[in-house]
């Protein structure tokens, strides 16, 4: 099995966070989102990954030999002309059957099904309730007949993911030459609804598969409450501070330092952070960051971030009231 990952999007929706790092490499649940990804296709018997990278593709290179062991290869998109444009860096580099994933989301999926699948391609699926924030497909008979981006009008409830099953990359490279010959985009990029569409016309046949588990890491809010999802998952026991509170789930890196805090529920730590004299619940605290004398709630600090604070020191008398709040529209 080959895989294209396109990771050369800048993350707009995550600043500040990815003014520093690509959003593959945003921390959720105590590990980078892309790490979630991989950690899924993984089990597959894969031959080759190519990543094909952008803005800071160093770090996810970086990264991935860090931590995976198989195949990579990493080509750069020179130009952000979009979807389309960005799977055309990886002609040459795979052929054959190929699951492309936009990794911008946590998934889960019978992947292992694509091993024997004997269709022209799958487009994996979400049912929703208001499909008008997503691309959506149109089935007939079993077999996808359109792609809707967008629809004003309800369509269809079958939201695509990002995840795509190809049984010949070279079909789908030889569709996104014909789109962007005839310029088939939107705006200035290339979609590969766009291309997925040529295939179904020249009568390949494309199916719709639905996935267990579709969440969305594309803003803050969306990463918070993947984060929430994916801490309730989690097995095993949870760790414990002499001088601290922890109230489940969280996930702490073993090398953070908790001292004479609570932290939780729903709060990841990455290594080597420092909490301390805080309360923290519903977070995301990544590596080396520094929490001081503060509390938090529903926040995201990023690398080698210091948040400090401090108690204070109030002389109030009767029937007065005192608000200190961080809450938004406060």
């Amino acid at each position: 099995m080959h895989v294209v990952i396109p990771v050369a999007g800048l993350g707009t929706r995550l600043r500040p966070h990815t003014w520093s790092k690509p959003k593959p490499l945003v921390t959720v649940a105590g590990k980078p989102i892309l790490g979630h990804v991989l950690d899924r296709l993984n089990r597959l018997p894969l031959q080759r990954v190519v990543f094909v990278t952008g803005y800071l593709g160093e770090q996810i290179e970086e990264y991935v030999r860090t931590h995976y062991r198989f195949d990579a290869v990493f080509v750069e998109q020179p130009e952000p002309l979009g979807q389309s444009h960005a799977l055309l860096q990886a002609k040459g580099l795979v052929h054959g059957p190929t699951l492309v994933v936009f990794p911008d989301l946590v998934f889960d999926a019978d992947l292992e099904a694509v091993l024997t699948c004997p269709w022209d391609g799958i487009v994996f699926v979400k049912e929703v309730d208001d499909p008008r924030r997503f691309g959506v497909v149109i089935v007939e008979d079993g077999r996808i007949v359109q792609l809707v981006e967008k629809p004003a009008q309800p369509v269809s409830r079958l939201a695509v993911v990002g995840v795509y099953y190809f049984r010949d990359f070279g079909d789908l490279i030889a569709a996104i030459e014909q789109q962007i010959a005839e310029g088939r985009k939107r705006g200035n990029e290339y979609y590969l609804a766009e291309a997925i569409q040529i295939l179904i016309d020249r009568g390949r046949t494309i199916v719709a598969q639905p996935v267990s588990v579709w969440e969305d890491c594309g803003t803050v809010e969306a990463l918070l409450e993947t984060n929430r999802f994916l801490l309730d998952r989690q097995a095993g026991p949870q760790p414990s501070f002499p001088t601290a509170v922890v109230v489940p789930p969280v996930v702490i890196d073993p090398t953070a330092r908790i001292e004479h805090a609570v932290i939780g529920p729903y709060v990841s730590i990455g290594p080597g952070a420092v909490v301390s004299h805080a309360i923290v619940t519903d977070s995301i605290i990544d590596e080396e960051a520094t929490i001081n004398g503060v509390m938090l709630h529903r926040s995201i600090v990023g690398r080698r971030a210091r948040v400090l604070g401090d108690f204070v020191r109030v002389n109030v008398g009767d029937s007065s009231e005192i608000t200190f709040s961080g809450r938004d529209g406060a």
